[in-house]
C-alpha cells in the first residue's frame, strides 16, 4: 500500500484514452467519447472483483459514504453508531447527511465492539457504520445479527479495506450499502475517488441520482433528465476512473505481495515476549496493509514508535497521539468548531464528547501500526522487518528502564 508504487505505463495508456477525447465528465457526450467509458468500466470491475449487485463510483470515500447514507433515507434527529478510531471522514459524512454520530467502543480486532453498540443504541438509532480498520473486517456476523434483531441499517465503512474479505465475500458487500476509498493512499487508487456498493436496486438507484444532482439518467440529453428530488456533486471524473481501471488490474498483485511482507514483518516480530497481535475476524480476508499490535502499556507503545522511526520503518503510526484516527485529538468535533451553521438537530442530538472517557483508550494507546509496502521486493521486507524486530526491543527495552 499504496498502489501508486507499482505504477506503470498501463495508468499512463488509459490517461491517454480519456485525453484523446476531451471528454472528463463521467456523463454525455456520447459521440464525442468515442464509446470510451471510464467510470462505467470501473463499476464494472469493482463489481466483478467484489461480487456487488451494485456499483457507483464516487468522488471520493467520503462522498460514497455520506451518498450511501442520504440513499438508505438517514437524515435528520438519525443516529448512526460508530467507532472512535476511524478516519474523521466517518463522522464527517453522517453530519453531511443531516444525521448524528454516536460512538461506541473498538475491541482487539481494532473495529466496532459489537457489545458497545448493543449499549449505544436508543429510539434514534438508524444505522450502525462499522470500520474496517487497517484493512481488515469488523465482527460482522454479530453485528449484522444486532441490525435484523434491532431493524436496523448496516453500512460498512471499507475505506480502509479494498480487497479485504470477510468468510469468503467482499467486505462492503454485506451490509445494505458499503463504501470503499479509491485516494492517493489507498491499496488501488485513482488520485481521488470513491464507491458505494449494494445489493439493493432501490440503493443503487436512489444513490445514483443523488450524487448527481438529483438527475434521474433517463434521457441521452442531461437537460432533458428529470429530477425526482434534489442531490448534489459527489460524481468521480472520468480521469480518475482511468487510473483506478488500470490499478484494478494489478490488485491480486497488490494483495499477494502486501501479504508476503506483511508475513516476513510478522515472523521477524512473533519471538518478542511483550507484543500481542491484533486479533483478525477473518484471517484469510485480510488485505494486509497494515502489521497492528498492542504493547504493554502508553509508554512502551510511544518509545517503540520512536524507535521504529529513527531505525528508517515506513509508515509508523501509534495511533493515540494521531490527530487524523482516534477522537483523543479530535478536538475540532468536540469543541463543535464548524465552518458555519450546524442543523439544531445534529447540536442538540450530540453527545458532550469533552467529558466522555473511552474505554478504547486502553487498547488504543498501547497499539502499534506498520504500513506494509508493496513496493518490496522479498529480500527488501525480510532486511526492513529485521531491523523492525530490533527497533522493537530498544523501544521495550527502553521502556523497561523508566
Amino acid at each position: 500500500m499504496p498502489g501508486w508504487e507499482l505504477f506503470d505505463e498501463n495508468e499512463k495508456r488509459q490517461i491517454d484514452e480519456v485525453m484523446e477525447t476531451g471528454v472528463i465528465m463521467r456523463y454525455g457526450f456520447d459521440g464525442a467519447r468515442k464509446g470510451r467509458w471510464k467510470a462505467r468500466e470501473l463499476e464494472q470491475a469493482v463489481r466483478s472483483y467484489t461480487g456487488a449487485s451494485y456499483v457507483l463510483m464516487a468522488a471520493d470515500g467520503t462522498a460514497a459514504l455520506t451518498t450511501a447514507l442520504a440513499a438508505l433515507g438517514v437524515g435528520a434527529g438519525d443516529e448512526v453508531i460508530i467507532q472512535p478510531f476511524t478516519f474523521v471522514a466517518t463522522f464527517e459524512s453522517i453530519m453531511a447527511a443531516g444525521a448524528i454520530p454516536v460512538f461506541a467502543e473498538v475491541d482487539d480486532t481494532l473495529c466496532l465492539s459489537p457489545e458497545s453498540v448493543l449499549e449505544a443504541i436508543t429510539p434514534r438509532t438508524k444505522a450502525v457504520m462499522p470500520v474496517h480498520m487497517c484493512g481488515a473486517a469488523s465482527r460482522l456476523d454479530d453485528l449484522l445479527a444486532i441490525c435484523k434483531e434491532r431493524n436496523l441499517y448496516l453500512v460498512e465503512d471499507a475505506c480502509q479495506a479494498f480487497g479485504a474479505t470477510y468468510k469468503g465475500r467482499a467486505v462492503g458487500t454485506i451490509g445494505d450499502a458499503g463504501c470503499y476509498s479509491f485516494d492517493f493512499n489507498k491499496i488501488v487508487t485513482c488520485g481521488e475517488g470513491g464507491a458505494v456498493v449494494t445489493n439493493s436496486r432501490e440503493v443503487y438507484e436512489r444513490a445514483d441520482m443523488y450524487h448527481d444532482h438529483g438527475h434521474d439518467h433517463t434521457k441521452s440529453d442531461r437537460g432533458a433528465e428529470g429530477h425526482p428530488f434534489c442531490g448534489y456533486n459527489y460524481r468521480i471524473s472520468e480521469l480518475h476512473a482511468a487510473i483506478g481501471l488500470a490499478q484494478m488490474a494489478k490488485l491480486e498483485t497488490f494483495i499477494a505481495r502486501q501479504r508476503t511482507n506483511k508475513r516476513a514483518f510478522k515472523e521477524a516480530l512473533s519471538s518478542i515476549p511483550d507484543i500481542k497481535f491484533r486479533t483478525l475476524a477473518d484471517p484469510d480476508g485480510d488485505s494486509a496493509t497494515f502489521l497492528s499490535f498492542f504493547l504493554p502499556d502508553e509508554d512502551s507503545a510511544r518509545r517503540t514508535t520512536l524507535a521504529l522511526k529513527e531505525a528508517g520503518t515506513e509508515g509508523v503510526f501509534h495511533w493515540y497521539g494521531n490527530n487524523w484516527h482516534y477522537i483523543r485529538n479530535w478536538d475540532h468535533f468536540k469543541e463543535r468548531r464548524f465552518a458555519h451553521p450546524i442543523s439544531s438537530d445534529i447540536l442538540n442530538g450530540m453527545q458532550d464528547y469533552t467529558k466522555r472517557v473511552f474505554k478504547s483508550d486502553e487498547l488504543i494507546s498501547r497499539t502499534v501500526s506498520i504500513t506494509i509496502k508493496m513496493g518490496w521486493s522479498g529480500e527488501e521486507a525480510a532486511e526492513k522487518a529485521e531491523a523492525a524486530a530490533r527497533a522493537v526491543k530498544k523501544g521495550l527495552a527502553e521502556s523497561h528502564r523508566r
